[in-house]
């Protein structure tokens, strides 16, 4: 066990050393012989070193993003950008990897190799997605709280004479974020040479809101076949308001049962947790008897099918 911790311990100091060295500028000798600092982007043989690290995680993402497009869903960089992180693709699948061997490692070190191990690892490659899905949902959330103030400031820009470009640029420099930087990228589209639909619906599928794809819908529409575009978007700016309160009228009314759903799911888990790592002896005869792993299959069917129950039964479509 020493053995295994020292050689742990001597590749994490090799992997922040060689961290560090890729984010030094390299030095490069002049005439009379003095060192002179260059900047990354012109550094070969760091930026080749770099796309070496970078190669395997690179094929890696690119069939992830082909069979998510296969499947008809968001490749890998789609999903990075409506959390809004700025990170490759290659560079969210070497996080991943990297998650995934520093749990299974701690796995190993805490409890030997066995099905725990297995189990760590996946949990820990599962685990930054998981955040991305988080980011995802927090910021949909604030866009979508956006919107309606959003399409009063468009409408009343619209009144004031200007075109819809104009407007969705004057929106973009008096709104913050999110909203501001998904109507700055749509300028930004159609400045070079993007039509004004194309761009919206790149923007409904970078963010994925039903209300701002109702909005690019409707002005799709007057587009087409023409009419008052401010008093439209007025319109369905009370429709947005409207949903938003009914939305926190039933998350107010139905906050006790979410509650009481993620106590009856989490606390299970929870305790055996904490039993397995605080007296593994104690619990690991329900990993070595065939009863015992019978008896948590069970549980965990049972706490799933609740939790599903409960979450069917709170969650309202408006």
């Amino acid at each position: 066990m020493p053995g295994i911790i020292l050689m742990s311990a001597l590749a994490a100091i090799g992997v922040l050393v060689a961290s560090f060295a890729l984010a030094l500028p390299s030095r490069a000798q002049s005439a009379d012989g003095a060192e002179i600092l260059l900047p990354g982007p012109s550094n070969r043989r760091s930026q080749t070193l770099r796309e070496r690290v970078n190669r395997p995680f690179e094929a890696l993402a690119d069939r992830s993003s082909q069979r998510r497009r296969l499947n008809g869903g968001l490749t890998l960089g789609e999903h990075l950008i409506r959390a809004n992180l700025k990170l490759r693709p290659s560079e969210f699948v070497m996080i991943q990897v990297a998650f995934l061997i520093a749990w299974a490692v701690i796995s190993l070190l805490r409890f030997g190799f066995g099905p725990q191990f297995v189990v760590a690892g996946v949990v820990g490659y599962l685990v930054p997605m998981r955040y991305v899905r988080y980011r995802q949902r927090q910021r949909l959330r604030l866009l979508n709280r956006q919107l309606p103030d959003t399409l009063s400031l468009l409408s009343n820009a619209l009144k004031a004479g200007l075109s819809l470009p104009q407007a969705l640029d004057t929106v973009a420099r008096n709104t913050a974020a999110p909203v501001a930087d998904e109507l700055s990228r749509v300028i930004r589209e159609m400045n070079i040479g993007s039509a004004t639909e194309r761009a919206l619906a790149a923007m409904v599928r970078r963010t994925g809101s039903e209300d701002l794809d109702l909005i690019v819908t409707a002005i799709g529409i007057q587009a087409s076949v023409g009419g008052n575009l401010a008093r439209i978007l007025e319109n369905i700016s009370h429709t947005i308001r409207q949903r938003v309160q009914v939305k926190g009228q039933i998350s107010a009314m139905t906050a006790q049962a979410r509650a009481s759903g993620w106590v009856i799911t989490l606390l299970p888990v929870i305790v055996a947790v904490i039993l397995y790592f605080i007296t593994p002896t104690y619990f690991r005869a329900m990993f070595q008897d065939r009863l015992g792993i019978g008896l948590l299959l069970l549980a965990g069917l049972s706490i799933m099918a609740g939790n599903f129950f409960i979450r069917r039964i709170v969650n309202f479509r408006v």
